[in-house]
C-alpha cells in the first residue's frame, strides 16, 4: 500500500516491453538500417501514446529517465535563457519533490532568488499567496499538482489560468497526478509538466516531459547534459526502447481506464475509512479530504510511532511516513512540518497509497491487521 513510492508494473506494460527487448533490438536513432527503423516506429508510437494522455502535440514529448530528471531540465534547463534576459527569480512551494527543491537551492547560489511557498494546515498553498510574489525579473513559477506524501491537490489550474499571459513559464510536476487526474491535466495551462511512468504502473527508469509550443516556439530549455542530439538534444543518449514502449503502454492504459480506475480507488479509500471509524483508534487525516485524490491517506495514529508502526507491519504491509527518495532519514516530514503541523503529530503520521491493481478486500484485511498493531503499540 506503498503506490505512490511506486506502483506495481501492469502486465500488459512488461509484455510490451519483452516484445520489444524481443524484437526491437535496434538502436532508435539509428537511420541506416530496418532494426533502427522499427525501433524509432514503436518509440514514435509510444510518443503519441503519451501525448493522446495528454491531450498534447507528439512533437511536445521528451523522454528522460523520469521525473526527477524532467524537473532538472525543465528548471536548470532555463539558465541560459534566465540570465540573457536578466530574470532570474523563481517561485516554488516548500512541499515540493527534492528534485525541485534542490534544484532551486542550488541555483540560489548561483545567483538566482527563489520564494518558497508554504501551505497552510490544509495542505494547499494559497493561490494568491504564489501569485502575489510575481514580479518583472521572475523566470519561473513551479506547482506539483498532486503531493506525494498528503495527496492534496495543489491550486495549479488557477496558477496556470494567471500566467497564460504573463512573461513567466510554469511548469507542473504531475508525477503523482498523471494517469489519474485525466481531464484535470488537459485542462491546465502550462509550459513544462514532468512525469514519471512507475507511478501509473510503467516501468521504473522512464518518463517524460513535455514542452509545450507557444507561437510555434518550444519553451527556450537547453540540455543540462552534453552528448548527441537524442530528443532533439533536450535529452542526450540511447533511447531506453523497450522502456519508452513500457511507458506508452501505461499511458494507453490509464486513457482507456482512468475512469473505471478512479470508481475503484475510491470505493477502497471510503471502505479504509470506514474500518478506521470502526477501529477505535483515535486519528486525525493530515490535509483537506475535500482536495485529496482518491488514491492516497495520510493519517496520524495519535500515540502510535510511524517507525515502530512500519517496522512491526512490513511482513504483511508496505507502507510509508513520507516520500521514498527521504526514507532513509529519520527526520520530520518536511512537507506535513511546512503544512504547520506539531512535530509529535508528524511522528505518528503514515501515508497510505493504493492504485488500479489493489484488491479492496485485501487492502482492508491489512487494515484491519495493521490498526491492531497500532493500538498494541499506543498501549
Amino acid at each position: 500500500m506503498d503506490y505512490n513510492a511506486s506502483a506495481p508494473i501492469d502486465e500488459r506494460v512488461l509484455d510490451s516491453m519483452v516484445d520489444a527487448y524481443k524484437n526491437k533490438i535496434g538502436n532508435a536513432d539509428s537511420r541506416t538500417h530496418e532494426f533502427g527503423e522499427r525501433a524509432r516506429t514503436v518509440v514514435e508510437d509510444a510518443r503519441k501514446q503519451v501525448a493522446s494522455l495528454l491531450d498534447v502535440n507528439s512533437d511536445e514529448v521528451f523522454f528522460t529517465s523520469g521525473a526527477t530528471e524532467s524537473n532538472n531540465i525543465a528548471i536548470q534547463g532555463l539558465r541560459e535563457y534566465a540570465e540573457r534576459n536578466n530574470k532570474k527569480h523563481i517561485i516554488t512551494t516548500a512541499i515540493e519533490h527534492k528534485s525541485v527543491l534542490e534544484t532551486v537551492k542550488y541555483l540560489s547560489t548561483q545567483g538566482f532568488e527563489v520564494d518558497l511557498i508554504s501551505p497552510d494546515i490544509t495542505g494547499r498553498v494559497d493561490q494568491d499567496e504564489v501569485l502575489s510574489k510575481v514580479r518583472s525579473d521572475t523566470l519561473l513559477v513551479s506547482v506539483m499538482h498532486v503531493n506525494n506524501e498528503t495527496g492534496i491537490i495543489q491550486p495549479v489550474k488557477e496558477i496556470g489560468d494567471f500566467l497564460t499571459d504573463k512573461d513567466v513559464f510554469f511548469h507542473v510536476d504531475a508525477t503523482q497526478s498523471c494517469g489519474k487526474l485525466v481531464e484535470e491535466i488537459r485542462a491546465l495551462n502550462y509550459n513544462m509538466l514532468s512525469f514519471s511512468a512507475h507511478k501509473l504502473m510503467g516501468p521504473q527508469g522512464i518518463g517524460a516531459l513535455i514542452l509545450k509550443r507557444d507561437k510555434f516556439k518550444l519553451p527556450p530549455v537547453k540540455s543540462v547534459l552534453f552528448g548527441g542530439q537524442q530528443e532533439h538534444g533536450i535529452r542526450p543518449g540511447t533511447v531506453p526502447v523497450a522502456l519508452v514502449v513500457g511507458c506508452g503502454k501505461a499511458c494507453e492504459i490509464a486513457e482507456l481506464e482512468y475512469g473505471k480506475n478512479k470508481t475503484h480507488l475510491e470505493e477502497i479509500k471510503n471502505a479504509l475509512i470506514q474500518t478506521l471509524d470502526k477501529s477505535g483508534v483515535e486519528y486525525s487525516i493530515n490535509g483537506d479530504p475535500e482536495f485529496c485524490v482518491s488514491s492516497t491517506l495520510n493519517l496520524c495514529i495519535k500515540g502510535v510511532s510511524s517507525e515502530a508502526l512500519m517496522i512491526s507491519t512490513k511482513q504483511f504491509c508496505g507502507i510509508s511516513n513520507g516520500s521514498a527518495c527521504t526514507s532513509k532519514s529519520y527526520s520530520p516530514s518536511y512537507v506535513l512540518s511546512a503544512m504547520g503541523i506539531d512535530k509529535n503529530l508528524i511522528e505518528a503520521s503514515i501515508r497510505i497509497s493504493w492504485g488500479p491493481m489493489t484488491d479492496k478486500d485485501e487492502a482492508v484485511k491489512n487494515f484491519e491487521d495493521l490498526l491492531i498493531v497500532a493500538k498494541q503499540i499506543a498501549n
